[in-house]
């Protein structure tokens, strides 16, 4: 049976370039997928002076540029789709979501969707409360944007400003590398298969790895990246998260909170990073896919004397029973020679070596690279006997790949808006998740690395290959052997 009830998804900034780009043509496709255009109405909210039918017009573009049909966008946008401005205040807004749910016979379930910077979430949030919008005749739900702050005391403020409105369980705080298909899918990975839960602890694994890549620079964020930098952007939210589901014990059962408990009990035992464990990095000027690319101090918008990192490089280490004396490494950056999202998994070599050509060992580290970026699929390296006359060996792969599976993978903000419409929180970071990560990384920013220099088109500084050498391993590009 269907857990779907009608409501109202009412996004705040509702013409703004989030929407345009994600929320509308997300909410259209799960719409269409599970027939509920008629029960799921949207109402945008923002400060121009718009009506429904100035509104639908500019939805309709969008939608149509994302490649909808014609007939989907035409029906939904002329019955679906409602504006109201908080110009003035949020009695208008108020006003408005009254006459939408009496004239299409809505529950009064709603979910708030803040498609605005952070600076505002407070005014917004105080002023959804204050007008009584944070309850309603039926659920209500509250979906937040992530920078859930810019630190351990402005998350603390941040989560204490909410639970002054809107109760935690009424609180999606949205990170969208949760939505990929293959993040998803690590829990199932890990514990439907024994094979390789049996295998996913400190006896077995030798490291583990992720890699967050992007070899675009700024585009149009030079304002907010040159106060943020990669690792608030990037490493205290994204790959942190992916990070708590790749170490987390198995949940008492399947449900939002447990997996939660799991996650935030990783975020716990994570020992204090070493100054040494640390490395900073930002872009000059290179080459990438044979286009000569400026520096970031180059770069429109960013302070000719900006000390920003572009580029992240940590490792860490778990202190609990499973994964006690194995390394983590984390990297992210801008500029990197493609965009990459991996994690690899790394086996210890056999206690003893059968297998030597002219005196050296011929064995290689078995792996699992999980890629959620670009074609999202697993693969498992290991070792077979080439084919010839010396007993010599080769990394093989067994490779699965999604697309190829299955088809086209709904995008990550269909899958997460589509769990905030069904209530489903177990993708959504809960409050203690978001402090206990600012715990561990706040002391890393009141005392960062200075960055050092590297290349664009290059695999960040220099300095960060150190990390994973000092323990015998190294970063594992596209395309390089375990």
């Amino acid at each position: 049976m269907s857990r779907f009830q009608p409501l109202l998804f009412v996004i705040v900034g509702g013409a703004g370039d989030l929407a345009r780009r994600k929320l509308l043509p997300a909410i259209a496709r799960i719409a269409e997928q599970h027939g509920w255009q008629d029960r799921f109405h949207v109402l945008a909210v923002g400060r121009k002076d718009h009506d429904d039918a100035a509104y639908r017009a500019w939805a309709r573009e969008s939608l149509l540029l994302a490649g909808l049909s014609p007939d989907t966008v035409q029906s939904w946008c002329d019955t679906s789709m409602h504006y109201a401005s908080n110009a003035d205040g949020w009695q208008a807004v108020v006003d408005k979501i009254h006459d939408v749910e009496a004239a299409h016979d809505l529950p009064g379930n709603r979910a708030f969707y803040l498609a605005i910077p952070p600076r505002v979430f407070p005014d917004v949030i105080s002023g959804l409360g204050e007008a009584g919008l944070n309850t309603s005749p039926g659920f209500t739900r509250l979906v937040i944007e992530k920078p859930f702050g810019k630190s351990l005391d402005s998350a603390r403020a941040l989560n204490e400003m909410v639970h002054d409105h809107f109760e935690e369980h009424q609180v999606y705080r949205i990170d969208h590398y949760l939505g990929k298909e293959t993040v998803q899918n690590l829990l199932v990975f890990r514990f439907a298969n024994v094979l390789f839960e049996s295998s996913w602890n400190r006896s077995i694994v030798k490291s583990v790895e992720i890699t967050v890549g992007e070899h675009l620079g700024l585009e149009t964020r030079a304002g907010y990246y040159d106060q943020a930098g990669a690792f608030r952007d990037m490493i205290q939210n994204h790959v942190t998260q992916v990070l708590t589901l790749v170490a987390m014990e198995p949940p008492v059962k399947l449900d939002s909170d447990s997996i939660r408990d799991e996650k935030v009990k990783v975020l716990r035992s994570i020992v204090p990073i070493a100054p040494d464990d640390v490395v900073f990095g930002q872009y000059t000027g290179g080459v990438i896919k044979d286009e000569a690319v400026p520096g970031y101090l180059e770069e429109p918008g960013v302070a000719e004397d900006s000390a920003t990192e572009t580029a992240v490089s940590l490792r860490l280490h778990i202190d609990n029973w499973r994964w006690q004396g194995v390394p983590f490494y984390l990297r992210t950056g801008k500029r990197f020679p493609e965009r990459l999202t991996q994690i690899v998994v790394r086996f210890r070599e056999p206690p003893v070596c059968l297998f030597e050509v002219d005196g050296t060992c011929d064995v290689h580290s078995d792996a699992i690279i999980i890629t959620l970026q670009p074609n999202e699929g697993f693969e498992l390296l290991f070792d077979v006997k080439a084919p010839d006359e010396d007993m010599r060996l080769q990394t093989v792969p067994l490779d699965f790949r999604y697309a190829e599976a299955f088809g086209e993978l709904p995008g990550a903000y269909a899958t997460l808006i589509e769990d905030v419409v069904l209530g489903d929180q177990t993708l959504f970071v809960r409050s203690d998740e978001v402090e206990a990560a600012w715990t561990l990384y706040q002391p890393i920013l009141d005392n960062p690395p200075m960055p050092e220099r590297y290349a664009a088109g290059t695999w960040g500084p220099p300095s960060s290959d150190k990390l994973p050498h000092a323990t015998g391993d190294r970063w594992l590009q596209e395309g390089d052997q375990a």
